[in-house]
């Protein structure tokens, strides 16, 4: 009985994980823009020895802000998994990883669990209530599940 109604639930697990996580990257992103600006993102980036950091500020914060709403909205959910997926691995090894895991000492624990949501998110698609269901996008949950029964 309950086994029909979590089946029936998945996709509005995936709509809450990519509803949140795009509410964190869009007010990252919101923040770097008004409180960093580009010149101090760029700044900041530089301190850190990554190359082109204007052109890399621009792409980070425009992912952040454009990337973050694509995914409250559900467009594009598996291509901007990746691109945070990467966005937040570059975090971890630049920023995060020596200061051990814990956030609060100023660790990687909250870039790995974004990390992990952007590659679920990228893995499993965008869910229920997603404006690319909408379009005709090609959600591979309905093409993965024809594969595991076939297995």
């Amino acid at each position: 009985m309950f086994a029909n109604v979590w089946a029936r639930t998945q996709p509005y697990g995936l709509t809450v994980l990519r509803i949140f996580t795009g509410i964190v990257f869009f007010m990252h992103g919101w923040q770097k823009l008004t409180m960093m600006g580009i010149e101090g993102t760029a700044g900041f980036f530089g301190s850190l020895g990554i190359p082109l950091p204007a052109v890399a500020a621009v792409i980070v914060i425009a992912l952040e802000l454009l990337g973050g709403l694509a995914l409250i909205l559900g467009l594009g959910t598996r291509y901007i998994g990746l691109l945070s997926a990467f966005n937040m691995l570059v975090a971890l090894l630049t920023v995060h990883l020596s200061k051990g895991f814990f956030a609060g000492d100023g660790g990687y624990e909250f870039v790995f669990l974004l990390m992990g949501a952007s590659l679920a998110l990228a893995f499993s698609g965008s869910g229920a209530l997603a404006l690319e269901n909408l379009f005709g996008s090609r959600d591979l949950s309905a093409s993965s599940a024809s594969a595991r029964q076939a297995a």
